[in-house]
């Protein structure tokens, strides 16, 4: 006979109950940092009103009146403020992208290299974090950003390799596809191509998992991108024009370039974090047990297999906590751009408080794009740090 089921209880709401007295400190905290930002924006504004300072976001429908040379969407000088502020928001996004793509690829191809058999190997990999971590992240932005203008010829001077590129202190000018339906339809191919190359690595790890055999996942992966992406330019009519570069009379004429700033920027950013990202990722590798990695050799696996299929995934687990700092680092480290002249969020905002004296305003769109940015990697690398976790049985 199972027992009555006990009457649900009733909260206490008086003094003597922990979660009354807990809600009541929060609603207080709260209330206190409200009215402490309250009052800093009504005497900031006040102040600014008593100076004659004229404050507020109208400034952003105005033209801007100045050009930015390295921009990824049309822009005139005379197009509004705003519009230069995604200039300065894509720019810093096209940094901090491939930077923490070429990051990962170096710095786990490092930290690996640290568990090398191979003592040249082992040396070089550790001679390189201890030299760029070292080094201060400005002091590298402005080295290698000299070694590119002072170390280059120039543009009547530059280096040709094949005809198609051009290297200069102008920049690296490379040939481009003209734009049309095929090259569309090859990028929607790719991504599929994307999918399906997921897909596969999900059946493989599968089968892996069933079986103990391992099925390829890096050339099939890539074999079903290129095979996507010339499914969609062949069904796009397999158009072949190119924009290829050549020597003009003073620069390097067609094609698309990319300017010794964004070099320099992507370089250092890329070199300095992956560093760090080294020492994460061999600190992760450290912490699998020895034991695992006899076991893999047990059962008859390669060096590469073991790292690839038994380490690396319960080092996962480890990596990506601090790897997602490194990330952080390396989008913020990005404002140091505006030393060398490239023009991201900081340098669009510097121009336009010299402009219009909308300091407060200027730096409020900085801290937004820079939290949100932060917040939106953050996100995303929990959720990866979740999927990665390693679930009991």
């Amino acid at each position: 006979m199972t027992a009555p089921a006990s009457p649900p209880s009733k909260r206490d709401w008086s003094w003597r109950s922990r979660h009354v007295r807990g809600l009541i400190y929060q609603v207080i905290a709260l209330s206190l940092i409200g009215l402490a930002l309250w009052f800093l924006a009504h005497n900031t504004l006040e102040n600014m009103r008593v100076r004659g300072i004229q404050s507020g976001f109208d400034f952003l429908s105005s033209p801007a009146g100045f050009d930015i040379g390295e921009r990824m969407v049309p822009y005139e000088s005379n197009d509004p403020y705003w519009r230069a502020f995604l200039i300065g928001v894509l720019n810093t996004l096209r940094v901090a992208i491939l930077g923490i793509v070429l990051t990962t690829i170096l710095g786990t191809l490092l930290g690996i290299g640290r568990f090398s058999h191979n003592a040249l190997v082992r040396g070089l990999c550790y001679a390189y974090v201890e030299l760029f971590r070292n080094v201060p992240i400005l002091l590298q932005l402005l080295m290698w950003y000299l070694v590119l203008i002072e170390g280059l010829p120039t543009p009547g001077q530059q280096i040709s390799i094949f005809g198609l590129f051009y290297i200069s202190n102008g920049g690296l000018t490379y040939p481009v596809p003209v734009w049309g339906l095929g090259q569309g339809l090859a990028a929607v191919g790719a991504l599929v191509g994307v999918v399906l190359a997921y897909l596969w690595a999900q059946k493989a790890r599968q089968h892996f998992e069933q079986t103990g055999q391992p099925k390829p996942v890096l050339l099939p992966s890539i074999g079903l991108v290129i095979a996507g992406a010339l499914a969609g330019w062949l069904l796009g009519g397999a158009p072949s024009a190119w924009n290829i570069p050549a020597p003009g009379g003073f620069a390097i004429e067609g094609g698309s370039s990319l300017t010794p700033e964004f070099i320099a920027v992507t370089l250092g950013l890329t070199l300095y974090t992956a560093s760090y990202v080294a020492e994460v990722v061999r600190a992760g590798i450290a912490s699998v047990p020895r034991g695992q990695g006899e076991a893999a050799s047990a059962l008859g696996l390669s060096k590469g297999q073991q790292m690839r299929l038994v380490s690396l995934p319960q080092a996962l687990r480890v990596i990506i906590p601090p790897m997602t700092n490194q990330y952080l680092n390396l989008t913020k480290n990005s404002s140091l751009a505006v030393a060398i002249g490239y023009p991201d969020v900081v340098s669009i905002s510097n121009t336009a408080i010299n402009q219009t004296g909308r300091a407060v305003e200027c730096i409020s769109i900085i801290m937004l794009v820079y939290l949100t940015t932060s917040l939106g990697t953050s996100l995303l690398m929990n959720w990866y740090n979740k999927r990665s976790a390693i679930k009991e049985r």
